[in-house]
């Protein structure tokens, strides 16, 4: 079996609605590449068809599979793992269901737009990001999340949040193989390795998309990610993300 260049890992909870124009517009930019590619849904537990919609993708598309996560466990950073195990491609993306960025962007982050680098990030805030729609009051809550890990995780990075990064895959199946958090803190947590590792990390600024639907909540947010940040140092210092032979 030939290995795929690139793997497209979405999670997905509760996304019966997006889904299909989202895997539309993946479809459109994937049939205008060169290279062999893969998408993998992981349904995460959705209370709607959103496995079923997935299901259906796989069955008419032979680059797509649909997986889901076991019952009873959910929440993204568990889905983004189950995924980007299970793929197979040299590169593997993290792609929010919204495309909020838009997929063509993915060009930016792949060789040989970008060499040399490990991990690729999109940022919402490096020089020459554009974000369009944002009302004020969100961007000030994503701000103050930021200022929260840039201050007790992550000084180098503008936006560890946004949900769009690209990983070698060797550094993938590292970073990944060891990754414990399931909730909020799942990206500062890998980035917290992979800066701890010697990876080298590069940010792109990209033009970003409101989504009015977003479930973001700027204390309860906040105190989980100072809690998850707490937890990440601690698993540190206690050994749990030691390189695995």
């Amino acid at each position: 079996m030939r290995v795929p260049f690139l793997s497209i890992i979405i999670p997905a909870h509760n996304e019966e609605a997006r889904l299909p124009p989202s895997l539309a517009e993946i479809d459109r930019f994937l049939q205008q590449q060169p290279y062999e590619a893969e998408v993998l849904i992981v349904e995460n537990g959705s209370q709607d068809q959103t496995y079923a919609v997935a299901q259906a993708h796989a069955d008419s598309l032979s680059y797509v599979r649909a997986l889901q996560s076991p019952a009873g466990q959910r929440g993204k950073g568990l889905a983004v793992k189950q995924g980007m195990l299970a793929a197979r491609g040299e590169w593997r993306f993290i792609c929010d269901t919204d495309l909020s960025m838009r997929i063509d962007e993915l060009t930016r982050f792949l060789p040989p737009a970008t060499t040399g680098f490990d991990i690729i990030i999109a940022s919402r805030e490096a020089p020459g990001a554009v974000r369009v729609g944002e009302p004020t009051y969100r961007h000030l809550m994503g701000r103050v999340n930021n200022w929260i890990i840039k201050l007790a995780a992550l000084r180098s990075y503008e936006d560890t949040q946004c949900g769009f990064k690209l990983f070698r895959a060797s550094v993938a199946e590292d970073l990944f193989g060891v990754q414990r958090m399931t909730g909020i803190g799942f990206d500062v947590e890998l980035l917290f390795i992979a800066q701890r590792r010697g990876y080298t990390i590069k940010e792109v600024p990209i033009t970003w998309y409101y989504d009015p639907y977003s479930t973001m909540r700027l204390w309860d947010d906040s105190l989980n990610m100072l809690r998850e940040i707490w937890q990440i140092r601690r698993n540190w210092r206690q050994g749990y993300y030691a390189r695995r032979d």
